[in-house]
């Protein structure tokens, strides 16, 4: 199996250099060179089996004879033992044909933990047969931190730098970063919004010197391994509710659309899926773009659903270049031109391409609001913002979509509580796990939104200064 990178002019790879440089040199994002096919049986065959196995069947199709299959299974097993439910993905039924998917029984209680706790032992596989240290440099709107944090905490052949926007996301959600107490996880808080961080990522990873110097590589859903981690559960709830003999309809919260896309690499590969439904908050990037044909970049508005607080959509890069014909010229004047101009005007046949797959819809605070309290009242479950997201998508698009929908329930209530107890009236509940985290002490730094301050700080931390 071969990588090639959405901008075309970085030489095909293998699968373990793809997971260990996220980002091509080009500045693309790697894809495969064809989507590793399943059959009807074969994905029938998912029913009933324990998690762990599925992800090793989809991850060895993506290894491909780079990782030997019991290697695999084995770094599955292990990340998937630290969920806290037996399913790791379970299911709940809300209403007459709608589900909840639930993310959040990993160590950070959020989706994020699905493909990091992988990412993790991957890495430590890795660089261990090579013996050598990699620094990860990570950007997050609020749950890629905490999850790298519980991931690669204490791991010896990785150190972490983990950027989030300061007082854009939750104490909880903060404190699952900073309070690790390992050396080799640092955390910081930039003078800017999440788009700040996400630009400065891609500057630090476009730096030559810096990634050879320090082993630079990226935990965000720009690592392709991400996505192939997350596009399990889809193969899991769909089976589970009648696939591959009927199709399912995903309903996503989305911001920076990794979790979208991994539906479609599922789609890709052979899942029947009737549609995704991408739901974002006010931030709606990319509600507007499957609305309009045009990828247009607001200003990042604060929300009670902060990970979703994004204006520029990384993987969507990925979807642009699978639905212009795999062109990387057009997609890399395409992405050039958004970074210069912040706008991007999708070919009509790339835009007809994604909509027979994607619908956007934008869901505003007061309708997040008003779901969280009538899906505790009407079912007693606590959902968090970033599902409400979803379920109130959902509602508004039951009447028009037949069949099974379901909502990814990307993160657990408790690491939202204020705004989950302002909207229901009712508190939710903190897991025992995460409970001793209000009494850990926190360290992190500050920095400007600046991304020669930050490499400066990369480099001093990789070099034991």
């Amino acid at each position: 199996m071969r990588y090639v990178s959405t901008r075309g002019r970085a030489p095909a790879i293998g699968f373990i250099d793809t997971v260990l440089a996220g980002l091509a040199p080009d500045g693309g994002l790697y894809v495969p060179e064809e989507w590793p096919q399943l059959t009807e049986g074969e994905i029938a065959a998912f029913a009933g089996r324990p998690y762990a196995e599925v992800a090793a069947e989809i991850l060895s199709r993506f290894a491909g004879d780079e990782l030997a299959r019991e290697t695999v299974e084995d770094i599955c097993a292990e990340a998937y033992a630290t969920f806290t439910h037996a399913a790791t993905v379970p299911l709940k039924q809300l209403a007459p044909d709608l589900f909840l998917a639930e993310l959040f029984h990993g160590p950070s209680l959020a989706f994020k933990d699905v493909a990091m706790q992988l990412l993790a032992r991957l890495y430590d596989h890795i660089l261990t047969a090579q013996n050598r240290t990699q620094t990860i440099l990570c950007a997050t709107s609020g749950d890629t931190g905490g999850a790298a944090a519980e991931a690669f905490r204490g791991r010896a052949h990785t150190r972490v730098v983990a950027m989030f926007p300061d007082g854009r996301i939750s104490e909880v959600q903060r404190r699952f970063m900073t309070t690790t107490g390992e050396d080799n996880i640092r955390c910081v808080a930039v003078a800017g919004d999440f788009d700040d961080c996400q630009a400065i990522l891609k500057t630090a990873l476009a730096d030559q010197s810096l990634r050879q110097s320090v082993g630079l590589s990226a935990v965000n859903s720009i690592n392709f391994a991400r996505v192939v981690a997350q596009c399990v559960y889809y193969f899991t709830t769909a089976v589970a509710l009648g696939a591959p003999g009927r199709p399912i309809t995903f309903v996503v919260p989305s911001g920076n659309f990794g979790d979208a896309f991994a539906g479609y690499m599922a789609l890709k590969m052979g899942l029947p899926i009737a549609r995704i439904v991408v739901a974002t908050n006010s931030n709606d990037i990319l509600a507007r773009t499957f609305q309009t044909g045009r990828y247009v970049r607001g200003i990042t508005q604060p929300t009670s659903s902060p990970a979703m607080d994004i204006q520029s959509a990384s993987n969507f890069e990925r979807l642009y270049y699978e639905a212009a014909r795999r062109d990387g010229v057009e997609t890399a004047r395409a992405f050039q031109a958004f970074a210069e101009n912040g706008a991007v005007d999708i070919p009509p046949k790339a835009f007809e391409a994604m909509g027979e797959t994607f619908t956007g819809v934008a869901i505003g605070e007061d309708d997040v609001a008003r779901t969280i309290l009538s899906t505790y009242n009407e079912t007693g479950e606590l959902i968090d913002p970033h599902t409400a997201v979803a379920v109130a998508a959902a509602h508004r698009l039951r009447a028009d979509l037949a069949g099974p929908m379901v909502a990814l329930s990307t993160a657990h209530a408790a690491k939202f509580p204020e705004a989950v107890e302002a909207a229901a009236r009712v508190a939710p509940a903190m897991p025992p796990a995460a409970q001793p985290l209000a009494a850990k002490t926190e360290r992190f730094d500050h920095l400007p939104a600046d991304a020669e301050a930050v490499k400066t700080y990369v480099r001093d931390f990789a070099e034991g200064v």
